[in-house]
């Protein structure tokens, strides 16, 4: 898949590259690894729909302060990582240097949490069904969604639960979307700067679009019942707020999800530090 300019994100991982500063793929899974054990989390792989996929969730599973809701698990699903190296060179490993799912997960307040990477994210490349076609162009590809939604029940029986939420950064959030859109025990959608309609963001940042991946935006038919926000920085040049908009509009008037605008946030910060308030706001 040929792109044609390169994007914010992918320009900054170059840069680092350049610098010699990015981290390997060991140093990345390294860097995860040790911010979940800081938590006492644990990290397990999980097999599902062809994948191995890795979490990390509390050793125990447990409300965090008196109230909380225990029978929700709320699950957040890691962005797309390093995807490419250039604007025609996949990169070799998607793991992310900065894992902001997991930051988010770790930061929330009170309640069951759970964190799920994306496909090839953690395991290293050699790992069942890694192939770069699964953190480019069919990042959203229907066995993606399959695998993703099986391990998220996978943790939800582990945690007790009998409901979900689902909080996705970036293109997490499109993931969250779609694999929302095929459960019935998802009550709460949540994205942070997330990818909502990669048909829009691909023709705004005139790239190729993502053949082969599903588009979340066309699964708002089956979301009209589901609660959701999504969070969108003021200043993200990456994920601006025309896709959360482009994705609303697919839904009819006066049933629209909402749009959370927040001024000084760009596609990175502020978001994990300003994210326990967020929470606590998703809850009154």
């Amino acid at each position: 898949m040929k792109i044609p300019r390169i994007l914010p994100a992918v320009s900054l991982a170059l840069c680092l590259a350049a610098c010699g500063a990015l981290p390997s793929a060991a140093e990345r899974r390294e860097a995860a690894q040790a911010l979940a054990s800081q938590h006492g989390w644990q990290q397990e792989r999980i097999a599902a729909g062809g994948f191995d996929l890795v979490a990390w969730r509390p050793a125990r599973y447990a409300g965090s302060a008196p109230g909380a809701d225990d029978e929700r698990l709320t699950v957040y699903i890691e962005g797309d990582g390093l995807a490419w190296l250039n604007s025609t060179q996949p990169s070799d490993d998607p793991t992310p240097g900065n894992a902001m799912a997991l930051k988010l997960a770790l930061a929330q307040p009170r309640g069951n949490a759970a964190y799920l990477a994306r496909p090839c994210q953690f395991t290293g490349t050699a790992a069942a069904g890694c192939d770069p076609a699964y953190w480019t162009g069919r990042r959203f590809a229907e066995e993606v969604v399959a695998a993703t939604d099986q391990a998220i029940g996978i943790l939800k029986r582990q945690a007790g639960a009998r409901r979900l939420a689902l909080v996705g950064y970036s293109g997490g959030g499109g993931i969250a979307a779609l694999v929302a859109a095929r459960r019935r025990d998802v009550d709460l959608l949540v994205t942070v700067a997330g990818n909502l309609d990669h048909r829009a963001w691909t023709a705004l940042h005139r790239v190729s679009p993502l053949a082969g991946s599903l588009n979340p935006a066309d699964a708002a038919e089956r979301l009209l019942q589901v609660r959701q926000r999504h969070f969108v920085g003021g200043k993200d040049a990456v994920m601006p707020v025309a896709i959360a908009t482009a994705y609303a509009e697919r839904y009819p008037p006066g049933q629209r999800p909402e749009v959370r605008l927040e001024p000084g946030f760009d596609h990175r910060c502020c978001w994990v530090e300003a994210w326990p308030a967020l929470w606590r706001g998703l809850e009154d």
